[in-house]
């Protein structure tokens, strides 16, 4: 069992966490949750005895192993599979005094240990965590400096994993992982026999594999039993409680104000005054629930183009004399929402560059619209922020051009209204910083969006207003992410990026998860090969993307009508109560042509609502059958 009471950490003269209290049953797997900011880490850090807390304390059981992820990145010439085994220190330890112990008796128990912990399959295992992670049998060998930092915390993580702590730690454990990867962790993590205390934004991940969430906000903890799903329906029941008994209190707080306005300065009621006084003196206020007003994403709707905006003839992309991807036959249309799948290091970002414009065929043909405008998001621009500068001199640099009123508007798309707009982006948390990220590359309306891990920076409420915001935004959507959620939401077309090819899933994005996991090994790309059903299956895509397109233009456009007649009924109405405020057109009518004008516009605006219910049903039909 884990147990913290009242931690208290302050840092800088703010105070992070604020008598943070939980006991955390045996064994079980708690998702740690909280905005951006609410002190996740801190907590976390505090509890690996990394910090030191102010106040409070904290209790595991005696010579219980924790183990939590250094946060640099193992480096040096030993290869991956070395690196792994060695975070057995016991084995390690071991394995050298077998090799200078010369007493028979301590060299029993070295090999009677070595069986106990089953050290001659170490190997096994350790090289087991490292292919589910994604280092195949050549990459185990390889020296660590040759490895990116990402791949590096990769191998940090399954030192951590081999080292079979009782009391897991684990900080956003997917941010360095692919879609595959990210799977593989789901499962390990679900069979691993120990406590588990888990810092994610992955919804999927906090729904398959934890028992219960900690959540994190105003510096203090409040458990709750299940995975994230059961959560936020615990969480909306108690703040509609919450609420309820707000509402009561300041009905009591109004009725005892009221009593001691009237009655304090009369003789006869003073003492009854004065206990009423006592009363609202002991009444603690209890917070009224409300979201962040400033998490929001609100793309800007592009014009129009004809379909097609990008197509591949046969094309390859590379770098230098390297190819990457070959054999690129791929069509974009206006509607697409297409999301590229496939294990880091595949050519995902590549072909997301090429479509870009960052970079040009080596062989075949690349054709776009003379007018497509495309906004790409990728993890440097986030890091390539000024910190010194503001959102507003961010944005005000890009739209030079523009009024000061139009820049402000872009900022208020994405929560950085009012004083939020001024605040150096080195102050900003990470979420706000990609949230900066992507306001800038859509300040254009682009009509296209290719966004690279957008969500490595977010969490779940912010994740939930970006699958929002891509839904409601009318342009083409390329994804590259882990965060099965969103492609779940968001994606209506996969296509698999492996073994230089790019080539449409045939399956959904459930049949590609048990596909990774080796449980279904039917669902596959589809094939380059056989002339005729290749042709075939291009028609029916074809179709099948007019269909979409038709449905969503229907919706489209019985949605404007929707809110035109309903500006049309709301101005009727005020003509017809308030006639000295009636707009020009309804302006001197008479009551009984006014109530004509009304039922006409109602009568269309029933149409128009018929009209989007059913487009809104037909398009979830042609994306079922899809």
């Amino acid at each position: 069992m884990l147990n913290f009471s009242n931690i208290t950490v302050r840092l800088g003269g703010a105070t992070i966490l604020g008598g943070a209290t939980a006991a955390l049953p045996p064994g079980s797997k708690v998702g740690l949750i909280g905005r951006n900011g609410a002190g996740k880490s801190t907590l976390m850090r505090a509890i690996a005895g990394m910090l030191e807390p102010d106040d409070g304390s904290i209790d595991m059981p005696r010579g219980a192993r924790l183990g939590y992820i250094a946060q640099e990145a193992p480096a040096g010439s030993d290869c991956p599979l070395d690196t792994v085994l060695a975070a057995d220190t016991e084995r390690a330890e071991l394995l050298i005094d077998a090799e200078t112990a010369d007493n028979p008796h301590r060299i029993a128990e070295i090999h009677d240990r070595l069986n106990t912990i089953e050290a001659h399959s170490a190997p096994a295992r350790a090289a087991r965590i490292l292919v589910g992670l994604g280092f195949d049998e050549e990459a185990q060998q390889q020296p660590m400096d040759s490895f990116s930092g990402g791949w590096r915390m990769r191998v940090a993580l399954a030192a951590l994993l081999f080292s079979q702590p009782d009391i897991l730690l684990l900080d956003e454990p997917s941010n360095h992982l692919d879609l595959e990867a990210t799977l593989w962790l789901e499962n390990f993590l679900r069979s691993y026999n120990a406590t588990i205390l888990v810092i994610s934004h992955e919804r999927d991940l906090l729904n398959n594999v934890v028992d219960h969430i900690l959540h994190l906000q105003h510096g203090k903890t409040t458990l709750y039993p299940g995975g994230y799903d059961a959560f936020e329906k615990q969480r909306a029941e108690r703040q509609a409680q919450q609420a309820s008994a707000r509402d009561r209190q300041v009905a009591e707080r109004d009725k005892l104000q009221a009593f001691v306005d009237r009655w304090r300065t009369k003789a006869h009621s003073a003492k009854q005054a004065q206990s009423r006084i006592k009363a609202l003196a002991r009444m603690e206020p209890i917070a009224e629930a409300i979201d962040d007003p400033t998490l929001s994403f609100h793309f800007p709707s592009p014009a129009e183009l004809k379909p097609p905006l990008i197509t591949l003839d046969s094309a390859a992309v590379g770098y230098g004399d390297n190819i990457v991807l070959s054999g690129l036959n791929l069509r974009l249309d206006p509607d697409d929402r297409t999301a590229f799948l496939g294990r880091n290091g595949n050519g995902k970002t590549t072909l997301a560059r090429l479509l870009a414009s960052q970079l040009e065929p080596k062989q075949g043909e690349i054709n776009k619209s003379g007018k497509l405008n495309v906004g790409y998001f990728t993890q440097y621009q986030v890091e390539e922020l000024d910190t010194d500068d503001t959102p507003l001199e961010h944005m005000t640099r890009l739209m030079s051009d523009a009024k000061p009123g139009a820049v402000r508007a872009q900022l208020g798309r994405f929560g950085f209204s009012g004083d939020k707009a001024t605040v150096k982006v080195g102050k900003l948390s990470g979420g706000e910083r990609a949230r900066l990220a992507l306001a800038l590359i859509t300040r254009d309306a682009p009509h296209m969006l290719i966004l690279d891990e957008p969500t490595n920076h977010l969490d779940v409420d912010a994740r939930e207003a970006l699958i929002h915001a891509l839904n409601e935004y009318s342009g083409a959507v390329v994804l590259v992410s882990h965060d099965r959620h969103m492609l779940e939401l968001t994606a209506d077309r996969l296509v698999m990026v492996d073994s230089g090819k790019a080539e449409e899933f045939s399956g959904s994005l459930n049949d590609y998860t048990d596909f990774v996991l080796g449980r279904n090994q039917e669902a596959k790309p589809q094939s380059g090969g056989g002339g005729g059903n290749r042709k075939k299956d291009r028609r029916a895509a074809a179709e099948k993307r007019k269909q979409l397109q038709d449905v969503r233009k229907t919706l489209k456009s019985a949605d404007k009508d929707m809110e035109r007649l309903s500006k049309d009924l709301s101005a009727i109405d005020l003509a017809m109560f308030d006639p000295a405020s009636a707009e020009e057109k309804y302006a001197g009518l008479t009551m009984t042509d006014l109530m004509q004008q009304r039922a006409g516009v109602q009568e269309a605006l029933d149409g128009a609502e018929a009209a989007w219910l059913a487009a809104t049903e037909k398009l979830e039909a042609v994306q079922e059958d899809a």
